[in-house]
């Protein structure tokens, strides 16, 4: 039977997890330009959450 040699560091199992993070994940598309974007995030290309303006973007 395997047996663990030596005990994972959260750092090393948390890196590793990590890469799965987005695995899955569908894009949506913003309410206010139709830019395709992760859901629970700010539009990259307007810069609006939820109709509301979060960050101003430059022109």
């Amino acid at each position: 039977m395997a047996v663990q040699q030596n005990k994972k560091s959260k750092q090393k199992v948390r890196q590793r997890q990590s890469a799965n993070k987005y695995k899955g994940v569908q894009s949506g598309l913003c309410t206010k330009c139709g830019a395709s974007k992760l859901p629970h995030r700010v539009c990259d290309a307007c810069g609006y959450y939820k109709d509301r303006e979060v960050i101003q973007l430059e022109d």
